[in-house]
């Protein structure tokens, strides 16, 4: 039986036998537990495809070698498997959460989210984790007895890190844990911290090979300059990018370790014993020990600053947020200007008045380099970022 693999996990992991089901009941899978079921249907889903060529910092085109959404998501699957096996919590649904995750981001990165949300102020607003759900539960169109891809509530409900209350009474039973202040499943803790060491350390490398920040810089940051320290005693003669890379290496595997420890002792400490036990807790049972948890503060702050903040993505966030921004002005002028078949399948939504929600979903959907053909053919313009 499939299920027979999830008996050696901890009393504390989410099983496929306890999960509170699906939005649209189907038999069971035979050779598959529910959540790996779950995590097969993100994988061959068309958004889960798009991040191929979704940016992470750097927009695709400035190199094959940067990061996109795809590969982000699939360092994370793998941080948060890992993770998840030493933990003995529920890999699976730790993967599926981590494959999903990204799957609401727009074109352009967050840069791209925050101006498809100040287009869409008056109408409800944007935010990605809630795009994903939507994502997973209407927009994906290819099953014949069910919208979306009707996933388990445990991985629709691990895709959202925060709600407000107004937001989550609209949500329904996804909602209800911000109404009644509780706590996500171990799973989905664990896969929102791997989300975070994934991009912190990854961006370091990113920004290195793009020549925004540098060693120099770098080596300001305990995390950064004590294990770099011990890369350069390690091996003498190492040199160039080998060494941000075993730095990066140490530093994950750092991270990775000091949260599995302390969350080991957070288990014991608030004497959790089982999956209530964690949704009941007044707080996060998976967490950096406060020491390490402040050199990840750290690191933040210094990319918020330093990458982010970098002339350079910003000028790369102007022109995305100018690019959208005309779509979107277009689209909602003229909205015959979407695809024929987009349109047509559409039709009731705009006609109900959800046509500004329907532009939307098309240019979260969008990849880099269609958003900026689209804008090039409807406004002549370079269309380059």
């Amino acid at each position: 039986m499939p299920n027979d693999i999830e008996n050696n996990l901890a009393p504390y992991a989410l099983k496929s036998l306890n999960s509170k089901g699906r939005r649209y009941k189907e038999e069971e899978a035979s050779l598959r537990t529910e959540f790996q079921r779950d995590r097969e249907r993100i994988i061959h889903s068309t958004a889960f495809r798009r991040l191929e060529y979704k940016t992470q910092v750097f927009v695709n085109h400035e190199g094959d070698m940067y990061r996109t959404r795809l590969t982000h998501t699939i360092e994370v699957a793998q941080i948060s498997r890992a993770a998840s096996r030493a933990l003995k919590i529920n890999e699976d649904l730790t993967e599926a959460i981590s494959l999903a995750h990204d799957l609401g981001h727009t074109p352009f990165g967050h840069a791209g989210q925050d101006i498809l949300n100040l287009c869409m102020k008056d109408f409800g607003g944007f935010e990605h984790n809630i795009q994903s759900l939507r994502i997973i539960d209407k927009l994906e169109n290819k099953y014949a007895n069910f919208p979306g891809l009707n996933l388990c509530f445990e991985t629709r409900e691990g895709l959202l890190k925060k709600c407000t209350l107004n937001r989550a009474k609209k949500l329904g039973d996804i909602g209800k844990r911000f109404i009644d202040k509780k706590q996500s499943s171990i799973e989905a803790q664990l896969t929102n911290i791997c989300d975070e060491i994934a991009y912190n350390n990854h961006d370091i490398q990113d920004g290195i090979r793009a020549k925004k920040i540098f060693i120099e810089q770098l080596e300001g940051l305990p995390i950064f300059f004590n294990h770099m320290k011990v890369v350069l005693k390690r091996y003498p003669k190492i040199s160039g990018s080998k060494i941000i890379n075993e730095t990066v290496r140490l530093i994950i595997n750092f991270l990775v370790n000091d949260l599995i420890i302390n969350t080991n002792k957070n288990i014991k400490n608030y004497s959790i014993l089982n999956y209530e036990d964690v949704r009941n807790h007044n707080g996060l049972i998976v967490s950096f020990s406060d020491k390490t948890k402040k050199l990840n503060i750290e690191l933040k702050r210094f990319l918020h600053l330093k990458l982010y903040k970098h002339p350079d993505v910003v000028e790369m966030t102007e022109k995305a947020n100018i690019i959208i921004k005309d779509l979107f002005s277009a689209y909602n002028n003229d909205i015959k200007l979407l695809p024929t078949d987009f349109y047509q399948y559409n039709l009731n939504k705009i006609n109900s008045g959800l046509k500004e929600r329907v532009i939307c979903d098309y240019i979260a959907g969008m990849t880099d380099r269609f958003a900026q053909q689209e804008h090039k053919k409807l406004f002549n313009a370079s269309g380059t970022i």
